[in-house]
């Protein structure tokens, strides 16, 4: 078997077996076949795609290129839930607490944020003393006891992958669906749950920027799933603004606290429960979507699901009284108000936009070396549909930094303004199951 026959068969349209599939990247990994002749071999799927069959094999030989976390240790159905990213996307900080407030296992590994998305991981660590590094006894335990644990992904997890996807960074071919499907369901299936939601973005602010593509993603997602033995439920969400009120780390700990308290804005609220009613479904405990959401919602009012977040908070070392005292976060120095130029209606809040002014303000990285100021971030004062006037605040920036002219640029260009009111935007558009 040659790595240059197998280049020339993906180019020429052939379906590559199981076997070869390992070989290519077992010999990536291993250092046999060089970067040069992968980088073609990308360059080939980008173009020719792979079926399903394919697909699959190449998200098992990512599995198997590192760690398989064993979760067997944990009793019943271990649910997780993955985004492909987006900007305020504070979901996993609501449904963990809530779904696990049903007696339903959640054991899941995370990661961090790079670019102008977050990353749920640098979130919790804006609490104070918030542990999200521990051995797997440790995990296991949290899990059983309280039916919630949460850690950074481990360093050998699908290290196939890692090593695949820098060389897609740099050669142009990271938005191939089969790449990107590959890759984010061996994370979560070398992850060890049994079954898992993914919250598929689509939108300015989003991987994904149009609802077909999305759907074509989740759907792949889905049938990975399917063909490696797990649940899978994909549900396609709105990223066409940010999610919520807040972007950054600490100033979004505090809105998934409002959601849990009955409050917070809506559209975090619908995307947060619909995630979490499907993860219930997973999970057995409920027959159908529609009763996991009236349930959930129940365990919101009757403030069930905050108590359980501050369970979350306490078990892994994080200061809980955070969650009644929200001002114990980190808060940035200097808050710079962005006011409308014009009157009418917010009609456009560009997601990516605001993502990329937040990381600027110091609440992400532009590289995995950058540090974190938790207490950076944007708040939206103001959401697509409402009604605005000349000189109105529309958002206000949390930094630092004394230079943030080119944020202040971004978040101006980023809101659009219409004399007529937009119609409603759709929350969740589609569920893949």
């Amino acid at each position: 078997m040659r790595m240059y026959d197998l280049i020339m068969k993906k180019r020429n349209c052939g379906i590559l077996s199981k076997e070869e599939i390992n070989f290519i990247v077992k010999g990536y990994v291993e250092g046999i076949i060089p970067d040069y002749q992968v980088s073609a071999f990308l360059m080939a799927v980008y173009f020719k795609g792979m079926n399903k069959e394919e697909t699959s094999n190449l998200t098992g030989a990512f599995i198997n290129s590192g760690d398989i976390i064993d979760l067997s240790p944990i009793k019943g159905i271990k649910v997780d839930k993955h985004s492909t990213g987006g900007v305020g996307d504070k979901i996993s900080l609501i449904v963990i607490p809530l779904v696990a407030s049903l007696g339903i296992p959640i054991a899941k590994m995370s990661g961090r944020g790079l670019g102008h998305t977050g990353g749920t991981i640098d979130k919790l660590e804006s609490i104070k003393g918030f542990k999200t590094q521990m051995d797997i006894n440790e995990f296991i335990n949290n899990v059983n006891t309280y039916k919630m644990a949460i850690v950074g992904q481990t360093a050998n997890l699908t290290p196939a992958d890692k090593k695949i996807y820098a060389l897609r960074d740099v050669t142009a071919t990271v938005d191939s669906i089969p790449l990107i499907a590959s890759s984010i369901m061996s994370k979560k299936i070398a992850s060890g749950s049994d079954a898992i939601v993914l919250d598929v973005k689509v939108g300015s602010g989003a991987f994904m920027k149009n609802l077909d593509e999305a759907k074509e993603l989740a759907q792949t997602m889905v049938d990975i799933g399917k063909t490696l033995k797990r649940k899978v439920v994909a549900v396609i969400t709105n990223m066409d603004q940010p999610l919520g009120h807040e972007v950054g780390n600490a100033n979004e700990v505090k809105e998934a606290i409002e959601v849990l308290k009955n409050n917070g804005a809506e559209d975090e609220r619908v995307v947060a429960l619909t995630i979490a009613s499907y993860m219930a479904v997973l999970g057995g405990a409920y027959k159908d979507f529609d009763e996991a959401f009236v349930n959930l919602e129940r365990k919101i009012e009757s403030g069930e699901a905050i108590d359980k977040l501050k369970e979350f908070i306490r078990i892994q070392g994080g200061d809980e009284e955070i969650v009644d005292n929200p001002d114990k976060l980190p808060q940035a120095k200097y808050h710079i108000e962005i006011k409308a130029q014009s009157s009418g209606y917010v009609n456009e809040i560009n997601a990516e936009k605001i993502g990329n002014a937040a990381m600027l303000l110091g609440a992400g990285r532009k590289t995995k070396e950058d540090l974190i100021d938790y207490g950076a971030g944007i708040s939206l004062v103001k959401k697509i549909g409402d009604s605005i006037k000349t000189g109105d605040v529309i958002a206000i920036l949390h930094t630092d930094k004394k230079e943030n002219q080119v944020a202040k640029i971004l978040v101006d260009d980023a809101y659009k303004i219409s004399k007529n009111q937009p119609t409603k935007l759709k929350y969740v558009y589609d569920v893949i199951m």
